[in-house]
């Protein structure tokens, strides 16, 4: 069984082909600014980036009729959905095409997909989109009525790691409840219990990171916004992108952050700290919602990969549970897997716009 993996981001299309759970290739296109300059609007980008596709095939020798799946990365869609595997149709495209909750490039791969793969017969699924939504309804609320807390994360790799965890162990996935937390330049602090995330802290209400700010003081995030400084735009881009170990250090590269702890420069060894104790404070927050009862941390992203960072962590939060670390960030390879377990039997793919059933309390 052959499956076709496309994941297209702002400044990049990337492509795989698995066969079965080993990948045969991957490629990475970069799409520079002004090569995306001319297109008005994301939604313009469709055609160039499924040709890009087609072509990539043809030069690997890879026919359509080969492909017996195609996996495309869930985009930001704007209707109610859980984690795990939905068929894309017609309905979907249309949504994330003409109504997402936000613009973004991952909107444009159920469609390349789609367009690709429906003419021949190929299924097409998405696989735990962004937006994916199993938060528990209490955890949402907040002290502004009209505020409700998102599920905006990492859920493709947390849960892919949470999978890969269960598995090593031979234990029942459905069995475990898991606190996963996602290492990159965002950080996501999931709790996954049966499977389902049921309490998210997404990356701008949590710990800080290498670009993030986090969680932030509104008062003086208030006065900052009111200051005349900035717009709504240049303001969202200091915390999205100039927050976190790029306020403070003047980079997003960990490994220059640790390098410094390292050499013994003390301004860097208060700050690493500071950033280990927010990150632990927000684990211990979220255990709170199954009453510290979890079986497992698991860390995963890029930066799990840093020893000095998964040392340090799994030691302020050994009262809470044990830690496991999954480094990476294998979106490409959870989107391969979870398509496959559709077609094996092995998990049942929901189908987009049909009423479910609402969240538990």
């Amino acid at each position: 069984m052959k499956c076709l993996v496309i994941n297209p981001g702002s400044t990049s299309t990337k492509i795989s082909l698995f066969e079965d759970e080993n990948q045969l290739w991957q490629e990475s296109f970069e799409h520079t600014a002004e090569n995306l300059s001319h297109f008005g609007h994301i939604n313009e980008q469709l055609d160039m980036r499924r040709e890009l596709i087609l072509k990539t095939l043809d030069r690997r020798g890879v026919k359509i009729s080969d492909i017996g799946v195609i996996s495309a990365r869930g985009g930001l869609i704007n209707e109610a959905v859980k984690t795990g595997a939905y068929e894309v149709n017609g309905e979907m495209v249309d949504c994330l095409l003409h109504k997402p909750r936000m613009e973004h490039a991952s909107n444009l791969a159920a469609p390349i997909g789609f367009a690709i793969g429906n003419p021949h017969g190929i299924p097409v699924y998405i696989y735990d989109a962004v937006v994916a939504d199993e938060m528990l309804r209490v955890v949402k609320i907040t002290g502004f009525k009209e505020i409700r807390r998102r599920a905006v994360g990492h859920n493709l790799n947390s849960r892919a790691a949470f999978i890969e965890y269960a598995k090593r162990n031979g234990v029942p996935y459905d069995s475990i409840t898991a606190i996963v937390v996602h290492l990159g330049g965002g950080i996501t602090v999931s709790l996954i219990r049966g499977g389902r995330v049921i309490d998210l802290i997404s990356d701008d209400e949590g710990p800080f990171s290498p670009e993030r700010a986090g969680g932030l003081p509104y008062y003086q995030l208030l006065d900052m916004a009111y200051s005349g400084e900035y717009d709504q735009v240049s303001l969202l881009r200091k915390i999205r992108t100039n927050g976190g170990f790029m306020s403070h250090f003047g980079t997003t590269d960990t490994r220059e952050v640790e390098k410094r702890v390292r050499e013994g420069d003390n301004e860097a060894v208060f700050l690493y700290d500071a950033f280990l104790l927010n990150l632990a404070k927000n684990i211990a927050k979220i255990s709170a919602t199954v009453s510290g009862k979890v079986d497992i941390v698991i860390l995963t992203g890029g930066m799990a990969q840093s020893e000095m960072l998964t040392s340090k962590l799994a030691e302020r939060i050994a009262f809470i549970a044990p830690t496991t670390v999954i480094p990476g960030e294998n979106e490409m390879k959870a989107l391969a897997l979870g398509a496959l377990r559709v077609v094996k039997g092995e998990e049942k793919a929901r189908v987009f716009g049909k009423a479910e059933g609402s969240h538990p309390m």
